[in-house]
Order: structure tokens, then sequence, then C-alpha cells
């Protein structure tokens, strides 16, 4: 039952998102990434008060506070799940992974999406050849 309540959250998740995303640049335009930016902090700060307000109390069933974090918050973006866990690195005193999780999560994920990006242009050119 836990999978399927996720999966159904992550469908709304994933579905608010592409419409805030199509609604940012209807309204500010792609000069700047807006809408994912606008996406990426209301997800973390949505995973922060959830977290916080729902986990070890009695206010809502734990199958649902698991759909909306992972499932509705989790599709929504990832961006608030390294949020979050950097933030609790830190408040738990470990410093020194915290440090290491930021800049590993934030150098790596742009080192990778460049390496993605020049291994699918060489893919493509490639193909193009043959």
């Amino acid at each position: 039952m836990i999978y399927f309540l996720v999966g159904l959250g992550g469908i709304a998740g994933s579905l608010f998102r592409y419409l805030l995303s199509v609604m940012s640049v209807a309204i500010w335009g792609k000069e700047f990434p807006i809408g994912t930016l606008l996406i990426n902090v209301t997800g973390a700060f949505l995973l922060g008060f959830m977290t916080n307000y729902f986990v070890g109390s009695n206010k809502i069933h734990p199958y649902l506070n698991t759909a909306l974090t992972t499932g509705v918050i989790g599709s929504y973006t990832t961006f608030s799940t390294f949020c979050f866990e950097t933030v609790h690195l830190f408040e738990t005193g470990k410093i020194i992974f915290g440090v290491f999780y930021l800049f590993a999560s934030l150098l790596g994920g742009l080192f990778f999406v460049r390496a993605g990006m020049k291994l699918g242009e060489q893919v493509k050119s490639t193909r193009s050849v043959l």
C-alpha cells in the first residue's frame, strides 16, 4: 500500500512541478530559471515543515506522511531532500560530513551534468556519421 501511495504522490508532485514551470515561463519568460528556483526553495521549505510537523506526531498516518514527503515533495524536487539532509548533518553536529556532502553534491552535480552533456554530444555525432 505504501508504494501505491508514494506513486500517487509522485504523480501529483511531478504534475504540479510541470504546471508551475509552464506558468513561470508564461509569466517571466525564459531568461532566468525562476520557476525552477521557486520550485526548489518551496520544496525545501515544505519538506522541512512536513518533516518537523508530522513526524513523531499523531497528526497523520505514517503512510500518508511518506506519500507526501517522498512522493509529492520528492518528485516535485529532489533539491529539497538535499537541503534537508545537509541541514540535518549540520544540526546533528556532523559538520565535516555536512560540508563534504554540500560540496560533493554541488560540484559533483555540476561535473556530472557537464560529463553527461559531453557524452551525449559525442554519441550524437558518432551516430550521425554512421
